[in-house]
């Protein structure tokens, strides 16, 4: 069974970790609602949703097997309490679906925010 999944950061098309993604379906690219904010958190970036000042962050919608569900649960360190998975709040035309992301947990005030698009 397939499960549909929102991706912001290095997981996405021509980005450092995208082979995780080489062979699941590209659904499309997405916003999501405009009330999350993202870091850097070393490297790689974390969004999370705020009360106030949220953006629109831009990413990736896709169909992932299970397999790969928990190789990206492995990579996003799920387990150890880096990331949840939640369902994320999508503009059209995901706005309505089912669709879930990784919600970064360890955000620190230190962290710089990257706005919108993460970029390696």
């Amino acid at each position: 069974m397939k499960q549909r999944i929102f991706i912001y950061g290095t997981l996405k098309r021509g980005d450092c970790n995208a082979r995780y993604m080489a062979t699941q379906d590209f659904i499309g690219e997405a916003s999501t609602e405009p009330i999350y904010r993202m870091v850097d958190g070393g490297g790689y970036p974390g969004m999370f949703p705020v009360n106030e000042n949220g953006v629109s962050v831009l990413g990736e919608v896709w169909d992932v097997d299970e397999s790969c569900r928990e190789r990206l649960d492995v990579l996003e360190d799920v387990a150890g309490g880096e990331y949840e998975v939640a369902l994320v709040r999508l503009l059209a035309p995901f706005d309505g679906q089912e669709v879930l992301t990784y919600i970064f947990l360890r955000v620190e005030k230190s962290m710089p925010d990257v706005g919108t698009v993460w970029r390696e």
